[in-house]
């Protein structure tokens, strides 16, 4: 990780022409951890570049797996799982880790990793994950740091029930689920696109799994998963960010490789700000904006199908140059405001108090040195200094990378005038 490298964004250039929207992040790693329970070859097509892309491999390869990549294809061949324990600095890495506890525990029967890192977005307790697999059988201690995770007899079904639609305890229930005894039932189940994704997945790979996309889930374990091969579908969080950075800039660009229906939780809300959207076939989304933006009602970010936590931050940047003023309520992360600081650095005009933000519109800003402290903040940072008036240069580039396919490349493809140094 390279703590150097800066995005250096001179702003003032409308966005315009068309952009591929990258393989989903959020759907890439719960579908490698997936291969871990798939005897033999499993080949994954669309498979995101990025950083955490990347450590998922190092830890499937550390689980006796061999992984390869091509362009955005991965296979990976998990004939031989000899390992169950994830080292600590693999963990670390990203909190998106945890999602291997389920597979690993399914393929070997046993599994040892400590707490995930990740961006500091404030609490995101395990303790959901962990109540549904003991649940299904598992045994787990909590000692110095790590956990340490048996199934004696073998996982089996269970009737769970989650407090609150968690994407990654969903997402460990069915892969756990997938090989275990007997039937399971997941209630008030996250109902993410990517949940459907990882849920087709498995059943390729000779799942029986039903429902993935409403709140009951239903999974029929079965004796052992076979390889298989899987289109990881498109990332919705990056088509919302290159569309509110077309958006700030008044600009009109047209996103290919994009899953429009997977959008209606944030493009009614760029509509309604004054930006004109049309989706048509074979996976295009149009965004047209021709004049300044008007601020949105009230924001209130929700579980699926509402408004995404993860796309809360470009839509500050974006509500920064908006005429009026925006509140948005985050319900998700209590510390999903720490881009709003730097924000201010570029002459935006914005309030926190708790979990309220409340952003009175600028008419300009203007460049700054800038720093991300995590991923879709950095995202917005980028935003800003697009529409700013001269030069801003953002650093912490690495948590941008986690999500983000060379972002700069892809910005100016459509005209931004930025650069990595």
């Amino acid at each position: 990780m390279d703590n150097r490298q800066r995005l250096i964004v001179n702003g003032g250039k409308r966005l315009e022409g068309e952009l591929r929207v990258q393989g989903a992040k959020n759907s890439a790693l719960p579908l490698l951890s997936a291969a871990v329970l798939a005897h033999g070859e499993s080949v994954f097509h669309n498979c995101p570049q990025l950083s955490d892309a990347d450590a998922d491999c190092r830890i499937l390869t550390n689980l006796g797996c061999k992984c390869r990549r091509s362009a955005d294809t991965v296979v990976v061949d998990a004939t031989n799982v000899v390992g169950s324990e994830i080292p600590d600095n693999l963990m670390r890495e990203m909190r998106g880790s945890i999602v291997f506890l389920g597979s690993v525990l399914g393929r070997t029967g046993r599994c040892r990793l400590s707490f995930p890192g990740g961006c500091e977005l404030g609490a995101r307790p395990i303790d959901l994950h962990l109540s549904a697999l003991r649940q299904m059988g598992a045994e787990i201690s909590e000692e110095h740091g790590y956990l340490d995770c048996t199934a004696p007899s073998g996982l089996h079904g269970a009737k769970i029930t989650l407090s609150f639609p968690s994407v990654g305890a969903t997402e460990n229930i069915l892969l756990a689920a997938a090989t275990a005894k007997g039937f399971t039932e997941i209630h008030n189940a996250a109902r993410e696109p990517e949940i459907i994704d990882l849920a087709d997945c498995l059943n390729k790979f000779g799942a029986k799994i039903r429902g993935a996309g409403e709140s009951v889930i239903e999974a029929e374990g079965v004796e052992r998963l076979f390889a298989g091969e899987h289109t990881v579908i498109p990332d919705r969080i990056v088509a919302g960010t290159y569309l509110c950075a077309a958006a700030i800039t008044r600009g009109e660009i047209i996103l290919t490789n994009c899953a429009p229906q997977h959008l209606n939780g944030f493009t009614p809300v760029l509509e309604a700000m004054g930006a004109s959207i049309y989706s048509y076939g074979g996976g295009k989304m149009y965004l047209n904006c021709k004049k300044r933006i008007q601020a949105p009602p009230t924001i209130r970010t929700m579980p699926y199908p509402g408004f995404p936590t993860d796309i809360q931050a470009p839509f500050t940047a974006l509500c920064s140059t908006a005429e009026g003023t925006s509140v948005f309520v985050e319900t998700i992360f209590e510390n999903r405001f720490r881009h709003i600081s730097e924000l201010v650095r570029l002459g935006a005009s914005i309030k926190v108090e708790g979990r309220v933000c409340v952003v009175e519109g600028v008419k300009t800003l203007s460049g700054a040195k800038l720093r991300a402290a995590e991923l879709r903040g950095g995202a917005a940072l980028v935003i800003a200094a697009l529409a700013a008036e001269g030069t801003s240069e953002i650093s912490g580039v690495s948590y941008i990378e986690r999500g983000y396919e060379s972002i700069e490349t892809a910005l100016r493809s459509v005209g931004a005038d930025i650069k990595k140094v």
